[in-house]
């Protein structure tokens, strides 16, 4: 039987593929190849071209490759973008969850590990999110994530579908060196385009309630994420007991200004980072304990910040 991955060609999705394969589980990616990489897929492992928005697609695919589940990757992923292109925010992620979740009760696929996110939180009126802090997102991106762990909790309620939604933020690292995080928007690879450019990295905002003026984060590393979504698939699959939604968190995070120290320790280039003026939908922090995947779902922070940037300053300088 096999796992399907949306967006398994994408940065994260691909690191999900290579743990599926680790694992001894049969993987197949489904992506349109809007952000993701064809050549991010690993030789041998099936490749549907198309969009979660297809959904006779999704629903000949699941047959023809004898889908046991879904882990669901694929999305439009940019907080700060998504305040400006909110309708296409909600067409990527609750529309096309919508239709994805549509072919599976249609091919009777009854499993699912969904790709939520810390965003669904907003600024937290506390240190440390649990699973039980409230939802306010701040974002259509944050409120499109929360919609689709709704979605999924409707179809458990309505046809008994198996469901877990992992919440987490700032993905960083590689895991597999042909396997980097190419995001227009993300962190990691601006600062390391800028570096490799001439140019010098910026920061945005350097006026938060923070200790040092930056956001502060959980900053994880993709190859422990992609640990915890086999973990999830793995349970689901057995019939074991699992919690609706599990936080992805490192328990204390790290700010936009340490990471900027970091990359220059690592990269051994020197630099001042320029203040840029904040993203719109950006929290001053989100930290978020990981104890109950820790207890379920093999989580743990197994990388360093430095090894998080090593592992990512290797992988885009070897590109």
């Amino acid at each position: 039987m096999t796992w399907m991955v949306t967006g398994g060609a994408g940065y994260i999705g691909a690191h999900v593929v290579r743990a599926l394969g680790e694992a001894g589980l049969d993987p197949i990616v489904l992506d349109d190849l809007s952000s993701g990489h064809h050549e991010f897929v690993p030789e041998g492992v099936p490749f549907v071209r198309g969009s979660i928005l297809d959904g006779e697609l999704l629903e000949r695919t699941f047959g023809e490759h004898e889908v046991e589940g879904v882990i669901h990757v694929a999305g439009f992923k940019y907080a700060g973008v998504s305040v400006q292109r909110p309708l296409h925010t909600y067409a990527q992620n609750v529309t096309g969850t919508a239709v994805l979740l549509a072919a599976m009760s249609d091919a009777g696929v009854t499993r699912i590990v969904f790709s939520s996110s810390a965003a669904v939180y907003g600024t937290p009126d506390t240190d440390l999110v649990t699973e039980a802090t409230p939802k306010s997102p701040e974002s259509p991106y944050g409120e499109s994530k929360l919609i689709g762990e709704w979605l999924l909790a409707d179809q458990g309620r309505a046809n008994g579908l198996a469901h877990t939604s992992l919440r987490y933020f700032n993905v960083v690292g590689s895991g597999s060196p042909e396997v980097y995080d190419t995001s227009p928007h993300n962190l990691f690879p601006l600062v390391f385009d800028a570096l490799l450019d001439g140019r010098t990295p910026r920061i945005n905002g350097d006026d938060y309630p923070t200790p040092d003026g930056t956001c502060v984060r959980d900053y994880i590393h993709v190859a422990d994420l992609a640990v915890s979504h086999v973990a999830a698939a793995r349970r689901l699959a057995a019939g074991e007991p699992i919690e609706p939604v599990y936080n992805l968190g490192s328990g204390d995070g790290v700010s936009v200004g340490e990471i900027m120290r970091t990359v220059a320790a690592v990269t051994g280039i020197g630099f001042a980072p320029e203040i840029a003026p904040r993203r719109p939908g950006d929290p001053a922090r989100i930290v978020a304990s990981g104890e109950l995947a820790a207890r379920d779902l093999d989580w743990a922070m197994r990388h360093s910040l430095t090894e998080m940037v090593q592992s990512a300053w290797q992988a885009r300088r070897d590109a």
